[in-house]
Formats: C-alpha cells, sequence, structure tokens
C-alpha cells in the first residue's frame, strides 16, 4: 500500500497541498489495515489524515539542507531507468 509515498523534500517546486495529502492517506491507510474505512471509522480516519498530512507539512518546512534542490522530471527518469534495469525493457 505505501509504495506510492514518495521522498517530498528537497524538490522545486515544493511539494504541493495534493503531494502531501496524498502520502498522508497512504501512510493512514498502511497503519489502519485498510484502504477504505467504515462508515464508524471515517471520521477518524479523515482526521487521521489531516493530521498526518499537516505535521508532514511542518516536517518539509522545517527541514535544512545544503544539498541543491532535485528536479522533478530528472528524478522521474532516473527512477524510469532503474525500474526498466530491474524489471527488464519492454520489447
Amino acid at each position: 500500500m505505501c509504495r506510492n509515498i514518495r521522498t517530498l523534500h528537497n524538490f522545486e517546486p515544493p511539494a504541493t497541498h495534493d503531494e502531501v495529502h496524498s502520502a498522508a492517506l497512504q501512510y493512514v491507510r498502511k497503519v489502519s489495515g485498510s484502504t477504505k474505512p467504515s462508515q464508524a471509522n471515517e471520521e477518524a480516519f479523515a482526521r487521521a489524515v489531516e493530521a498526518v498530512a499537516e505535521v508532514t507539512r511542518q516536517l518539509l518546512d522545517e527541514l535544512v539542507t545544503s544539498a541543491p534542490p532535485k528536479d522533478r522530471e530528472v528524478e522521474a527518469a532516473k527512477a524510469r531507468e532503474r525500474a526498466a534495469e530491474r524489471y527488464g525493457r519492454p520489447a
């Protein structure tokens, strides 16, 4: 379930609200063991996602690095290359 959580720190442009929310959602899904909560748990699930997203945004805002920001397109190309090497190039 958590394979969709990506590194969000030190990118230009910075992580968007949607990216932070998606990472929080994946985290809460993993921890709860549920991709879709029951009606009885829906409110607690939503509160948890918002709390995790808020703390994640705070963390990203407070982290400090001397490394230059990474480019999303370059990092995506590297990931595709690693996947091609790992799983074989499509014919």
